[in-house]
């Protein structure tokens, strides 16, 4: 089988690409691929380390405003297509899929005017613009959320899938995470994290709590800060506790990410779907912070999805301080009865067969 994958710009879009490759890699030996990208995103240097083939288009997104930016996107769309074209037509794959990111949008429409069976993924409950336009040309649109099936009322088939990075997290060895964070394998892990850039409101918050940590040291707290703000973090917490306190340990980025979230007692970030994808999958009880600053405000819609299962409690960004996120973290990690029933609820909403649904849609296509 030969695929073609999109999708790019965040993680979010670009990990489920890589774990249907995987999937199918897994299912189909001596499948080959094809990875079409941005030259600006994450995906122009997180693919070809994973030795698939990668060539990139020159696009961007629409702005809200009109704009003159927003002529530029339309004659960059065109010529995107018609690169697209090119590169389906010399490739000559059995099915391409895209993950969201508005660089899957030239691909997946060239693909479709070539007649080519395609697929989008939707991470999100709600739908972003390049996959709400998408939809009326795709053989099929794969879902993340079940109750978001209705939100492409054009696609000719609509299928709930979960979200295939589930697929990869699900697997990942525990053992392995606390090696990584050289903790006992008896540890109650808190694991901060502001998503792969970091996030200056957690930023801010971890800071103020940071004194507070030491009023619980049966929790071990690890932080993961992104890289722009590790050095100034870890500054502003030695500058309000003199040293680290003994329970966290400050990163810059987790490279191994599955392997410490299957050691994570409790969660706490943003509310991506692809994250809420991964701790669904391992039943971790969370605590969601939603950014406010993406497209019409999904990641509280996101979060709200899970809060409303009682697998996760919720913050909104102006009630987050460090004592307000501390007092939450107590709540949860000082009764077991509500770990026990948020992991619960949490499991229900994973789909860690995600990345294998997936594959049987494309091979239902073909």
């Amino acid at each position: 089988m030969r695929v073609v994958l999109s999708g790019g710009g965040t993680g979010g879009h670009i990990y489920p690409a890589l774990a249907v490759a995987s999937q199918c890699a897994t299912e189909f030996p001596g499948c080959e691929f094809l990875y079409i990208g941005g030259q600006r995103g994450l995906e122009s240097s997180l693919v070809p380390k994973q030795d698939i083939p990668f060539e990139a288009i020159d696009i961007t997104g629409f702005r809200r405003k009109l704009s003159l930016d927003n002529v530029k996107t339309v004659m960059r769309f065109l010529k995107g297509v018609r690169t697209s074209k090119k590169l389906l037509r010399e490739f000559k794959p059995d099915v391409v899929i895209g993950t969201g990111g508005y660089v899957c949008g030239p691909v997946v429409y060239a693909a479709a005017k070539l007649g080519i069976p395609s697929i989008i993924h939707e991470q999100n409950a709600v739908p972003g613009l390049t996959n709400r336009f998408l939809s009326k040309y795709v053989s099929a649109v794969a879902v993340s959320f079940e109750d978001s099936e209705s939100a492409f009322p054009a696609a000719r088939r609509v299928v709930y899938t979960g979200n295939p990075r589930a697929t990869t997290v699900y697997a990942a060895d525990k053992a392995k995470g606390f090696e990584t964070l050289g903790l006992p394998a008896s540890s109650s892990v808190v694991l901060v994290v502001g998503g792969s850039r970091g996030a200056r409101a957690i930023n801010e918050a971890m800071i103020e709590m940071a004194p507070l940590l030491r009023n619980s040291p049966h929790l071990q707290y690890v932080y993961v800060t992104g890289e722009s703000y590790y050095a100034s973090t870890v500054e502003a917490i030695r500058a309000k506790t003199g040293e680290l306190p003994a329970n966290l340990r400050v990163l810059p980025y987790v490279h191994n990410m599955p392997e410490v979230l299957a050691c994570t007692s409790l969660i706490v970030n943003r509310a991506g779907a692809s994250f809420l994808a991964e701790i669904t999958a391992l039943g971790i009880p969370a605590i969601l912070i939603p950014s406010p600053n993406v497209t019409n405000n999904h990641q509280e819609k996101n979060a709200r999805s899970l809060e409303r299962s009682g697998a996760a409690k919720v913050i909104l960004e102006p009630e987050l301080s460090g004592s307000s996120l501390y007092a939450v973290v107590e709540q949860v990690m000082g009764d077991h009865a509500l770990q026990v029933s948020m992991s619960s609820a949490s499991r229900t909403l994973g789909k860690p067969e995600a990345a294998r649904l997936v594959v049987e849609e494309m091979q239902r296509l073909l």
